[in-house]
């Protein structure tokens, strides 16, 4: 039948001329190049592919329930290159991911919908997702949220300084109300409103993102515009690329944090349907997730070929646990517990992660190790995984000190000058730099020191208050008083910026982050007085007249805006500012936890105990 439909050849191929074989030939070598073009480059074509290539692919692991137990760099410009905990691409999606992505076949396409919609339905012990009960959450608090006089220092000057930082928050909350309301963040300088694709076609990311800092601040108003906003205007069914990592830490984080203060439904309700979108994420042969998603439907949105990234992987599962805490749906935590699996079983090089692993073969793709973007919240969600379940997640623990012991074994580093820093190790090779990302690993370090072991609680917070010294001194080296994106100890230089790609600054959360930690920690009045000098430099070389914007270049005395009010500098730079300033008991760390974007997320207590007798 198929000669039939040449031109001139009989059906019985017999007779043909030499111009009409080579026109055969010619079709059929056509036919099998595409046949095997579809094989080895299409999406679902992932299980045909382990036939032909090499044995040493792994197979696929099994999610089994065992519960129980960022990096963003600029141009000269200033526009992102580099989202926080991601490859080219805080930023948009991947260029990487946008040149290679394509839709795959509608057979793999059923097979991941029907796989979905199963984890989605799935039950836990029969319980409904209207089971959780708020009233018993707050009775296993230790203390009130917005604790006895919601925060309120007895000290008249940390009492002026915090009132100054709500200004703050008033002032870049009610520019992005007037000049981006419903987009994702402002651009002040230009007064108008930026989208982007780093979140699909999400909108509202200032918005969500500001819920738990408006609500602790007390400026109910906007708090109430915002809920209102969320419960009538935010989206779920958008369709775009959207960044796991960043939906889950901005978007779920937030979504989680509004409703525990609160116990609004709404809050609930978009969150655990939010959760669920985020799975088929997970449906790759090891369960590690793709970075990119697509949020409107069930297909792949991301490209076949790429690596996943520590950071993004490993920073899903303070939120997961609570997903299925409010849903009743164990798929949550099974996910991310099949993700420890995986890492558990592949040898870690000197005991170091990696920052990029194949979600294919479950191997490492390269052995590049960091401390800042790309592997940071990594170990940040190991350690408070394990204060967030109360102490009982032992695996998490010892994941967590295996790795601190692998870190100072191999990263840790002095300076001539006598400052302690981290380093990243390529290859086997230092490379004697720390970007500004790094710098929450004081606050991490010291919330760490009380669970190790007791002959080095001490060394592990001396270790955290010389971290956030170094990173104190990037800030008070430069002409601002604010810090570079990175800092470099070599060839003379110490805890500054050595090329003019590092030397902007985008409203970063890091440094203030560890002078909170350090501060509820030790009370030392250093840290209060290291924050200030940071409220100072943002009013004076960030605030513009509609909001606050970045700087291009921290050592120069004639600023140079970037036009963007990050979404989170209203989630942490200024929450850690204001809890800094705030008595201990708003949101005590005996009572939460903080995910990677300042969101507080409640410890789960399974247990009664003396403090709160009637904790379920």
């Amino acid at each position: 039948m198929l000669l039939r439909k040449l031109p001139g050849v009989s059906a019985s191929g017999m007779g043909l001329r030499l111009s009409q074989k080579f026109v055969f030939l010619l079709f059929i070598s056509g036919l099998v190049t595409l046949c095997f073009g579809a094989l080895f480059f299409l999406p679902d074509s992932v299980r045909l592919k382990r036939i032909f290539l090499s044995k040493s692919e792994s197979p696929a692991v099994t999610a089994v329930s065992e519960h129980g137990a960022r990096e963003q760099p600029r141009n000269a410009a200033g526009e992102p290159e580099h989202p926080r905990g991601m490859t080219p691409g805080r930023g948009d999606v991947s260029t990487r991911l946008r040149a290679l992505s394509r839709r795959p076949s509608v057979s793999y396409e059923a097979r991941t919908a029907g796989r979905a919609r199963e984890e989605r339905n799935a039950g836990f012990s029969g319980q409904s997702r209207d089971a959780f009960d708020y009233g018993k959450l707050k009775k296993c608090l230790f203390k009130p949220p917005l604790g006895s006089d919601g925060g309120q220092p007895s000290d008249p000057q940390a009492r002026e300084r915090r009132d100054k930082v709500k200004e703050m928050m008033k002032f870049a909350w009610e520019n992005y109300r007037r000049y981006a309301w419903g987009k994702n963040e402002l651009r002040p300088l230009t007064r108008n409103g930026h989208i982007g694709n780093m979140f699909g076609g999400l909108r509202g990311a200032s918005i969500v993102d500001s819920l738990d800092t408006l609500y602790i601040m007390g400026l109910t108003q906007e708090f109430e515009e915002a809920k209102e906003w969320v419960e009538n205007n935010l989206d779920l069914n958008s369709n775009g690329e959207a960044s796991l990592f960043e939906v889950n830490i901005r978007y779920v984080g937030g979504l989680l944090s509004a409703y525990y203060l609160t116990g609004a439904e709404v809050f609930k309700k978009k969150v655990v349907e939010l959760g669920e979108k985020l799975l088929p994420a997970f449906n790759t042969p090891t369960g590690i997730p793709r970075g990119v998603i697509n949020l409107g439907s069930w297909s792949w949105g991301w490209a076949s070929a790429g690596s996943s990234i520590l950071a993004e992987f490993g920073t899903l599962h303070l939120e997961f646990v609570h997903l299925t805490e409010l849903s009743g749906n164990p798929v949550f935590t099974e996910k991310v517990m099949n993700i420890r699996k995986v890492l558990n079983k592949i040898e870690k090089p000197h005991g170091l992660y990696p920052n990029f692993l194949s979600p294919v073969s479950g191997n490492w793709v390269q052995h590049h190790v960091s401390i800042g973007g790309l592997g940071d919240s990594f170990y940040e969600y190991l350690i408070k995984s394990y204060l967030m379940s109360d102490k009982t997640d032992e695996e998490a623990k010892k994941m967590y000190y295996s790795a601190m012991d692998a870190i100072e074994a191999n990263l840790v580093q002095k300076s001539p000058g006598g400052l302690t820093y981290i380093a990243e190790w390529r290859g086997g090779i230092l490379d004697h730099k720390m970007g500004h990302l790094a710098c929450f690993s004081g606050g991490m370090v010291g919330i760490g020191a009380d669970d190790g072991e007791l002959t080095k609680r001490q060394h592990y917070l001396d270790l955290a208050a010389e971290i956030t010294h170094t990173c104190h001194e990037s800030y008070s080296r430069s002409a601002t008083k604010l810090g570079p994106e990175a800092f470099r100890f070599d060839a003379g230089a110490e805890a500054t910026a050595t090329r003019l790609s590092d030397r902007y600054y985008i409203l970063r959360p890091e440094v203030i982050e560890s002078y909170m930690y350090m501060w509820r920690l030790t009370h030392d009045p250093k840290y209060r007085q290291w924050g200030w000098e940071a409220v100072e430099a943002l009013e004076h070389h960030c605030r513009v007249e509609a909001g606050f914007s970045g700087i291009r270049d921290v050592y120069a005395t004639t600023v140079s805006h970037d036009n963007m009010q990050q979404s989170f500098f209203l989630s942490e730079t200024l929450k850690y500012l204001y809890l800094l300033f705030s008595d201990d008991d708003l949101l005590s760390l005996e009572d939460w936890v903080f995910n990677t974007e300042a969101h507080p997320l409640p410890i789960i207590r399974r247990n009664s105990h003396p403090h709160s007798p009637l904790c379920p």
